[in-house]
């Protein structure tokens, strides 16, 4: 039984060489990525971004144009005529939506797209007050897709009435 001893180590030593652990070892793997293979997560590559957007009292919509490619209007309520209320055209490479509101070009910048979801970035060129009345500002501005439907989306109203991303009253 003494010889056994010194033999029942070795043998569990070679067992142990390090060899199987490393077969084991993977890189570790993207967890968005693996959300969206596995259905949890919607792959932003994969989705049309024309539809209705909103949180609270804030709106986006998006539809889409044979000239510009898509019409983004995008209104900001805080109360007290505290509004943003503004169109123009969007644009998407990836997961940036390329904003430009009206026809000057002085209000033009990058948001974020998830395919859920917009996020405005905290600053914005200068441009963008003229959108905006008293203290208001896109700034920041998060919303979530409520609609895939570009009716729904060409429905949506600021505080006057009017048509963000359907043309007319």
């Amino acid at each position: 039984m003494k010889r056994a001893g010194p033999l029942l180590a070795l043998l569990l030593a070679a067992c142990s060489s390090g060899t199987a652990q490393e077969n084991k070892a993977q890189p570790p793997q993207d967890l968005e990525k693996a959300a969206i293979e596995r259905g949890l997560v919607r792959n932003p590559a994969d989705t049309d971004i024309a539809g209705l957007y909103a949180r609270d009292t804030d709106r986006v919509c998006i539809v889409p144009d044979a000239e510009l490619g898509y019409r983004i209007g995008a209104f900001v309520d805080y109360g007290d005529r505290i509004t943003c209320s503004g169109t123009g055209r969007a644009s998407r490479v990836g997961e940036s939506l390329h904003v430009e509101f009206g026809e000057d070009g002085s209000c033009s910048f990058d948001a974020k797209y998830d395919g859920d979801k917009i996020a405005f970035p905290g600053a914005l060129p200068d441009g963008c007050n003229k959108y905006c009345a008293k203290r208001a500002s896109y700034a920041g501005l998060e919303v979530t897709r409520l609609s895939e439907s570009a009716a729904e989306a060409a429905a949506m109203r600021d505080a006057n009435g009017k048509r963000l991303c359907g043309g007319g009253n």
